[in-house]
């Protein structure tokens, strides 16, 4: 019986991934390209995992789109699905005891309640920068680090600094006013993840988290983050390396589904 091939594409705000899928259980081709909707990023994703792979569109079963610039693949892509869905379809096939999932993007944060391998219930911060990935940007620039170390940064840190602004601008100006006074970037580094970590807990808490809980997106590449969250949560946070991948993957699946009716 020939393969099935079928390939996810998630166009996020600030990054394009693709995820191929052989018979909806092995991962042939993967592909990350740093810029997302309205740039040449997912056009350079989906050539990327084509060539990695060794495959053409052509051969593709099924092609589903996600994510926030998923309307851009209209007439290449098969069908569109909301990021929600695929990401708890991700998560499960990661981690099969998935109840929630926090998904920390560029631009949301969202929370997912999980049964069964598909979403039941979440909530969603798309409102302000505060707690997503381009509120850690904004900060390790101000900082003049590089936004992968911040992790490993923070850990270092010896002493507790609070950065209680919620909000990215006024935050900034925190940290700005910590610089001044010569504290530890460390130590600010660390107060900027328990403030992150504040902010999505807040909101994990309104769904109700329950066990296992799976970190998704980029900055679950953040040891910080997690471990902050964690913290405040009471809870251990399960993540994979690819965390990035966890929509296309889930796209991907659905794909699966559709190829196989």
């Amino acid at each position: 019986m020939a393969t099935i091939y079928t390939l996810g594409i998630d166009i996020g705000s600030t990054a394009s991934k693709c995820v191929m899928l052989a018979d909806g259980k092995e991962i042939v081709g993967k592909s990350l390209v740093a810029v997302g909707a309205g740039t040449s990023g997912p056009q350079r994703a989906i050539d990327e995992v084509l060539k990695s792979a060794g495959k053409t569109k052509e051969e593709m079963s099924f092609i589903l789109a996600t994510g926030y610039g998923r309307n851009s693949l209209e007439g290449f892509a098969d069908h569109q699905m909301s990021e929600l869905s695929c990401h708890a379809k991700g998560a499960s096939f990661l981690f099969p005891e998935v109840r929630t999932v926090i998904d920390i993007g560029g631009q949301d944060v969202k929370i997912l309640r999980v049964e069964n391998g598909a979403m039941t219930n979440f909530q969603m911060n798309d409102k302000c920068a505060a707690g997503t990935g381009r509120f850690l940007d904004v900060m390790a620039r101000v900082l003049e680090v590089d936004v992968n170390d911040l992790g490993t940064l923070g850990a270092k840190s010896t002493k507790y600094v609070g950065i209680s602004s919620t909000c990215t601008v006024f935050a900034e100006s925190e940290v700005i006013s910590q610089l001044a006074q010569d504290t530890d970037k460390c130590d600010i580094i660390n107060g900027i993840h328990q403030s992150v970590a504040g902010r999505v807990a807040g909101l994990a808490n309104r769904v109700g988290v329950q066990d296992q809980v799976v970190m998704t997106g980029g900055v679950a590449q953040n040891i910080g983050v997690v471990k902050a969250l964690e913290d405040q949560l009471g809870r251990k946070i399960h993540t994979s390396p690819l965390t990035q991948y966890v929509g296309a993957l889930g796209a991907a699946l659905f794909a699966y589904k559709k190829a196989c009716k």
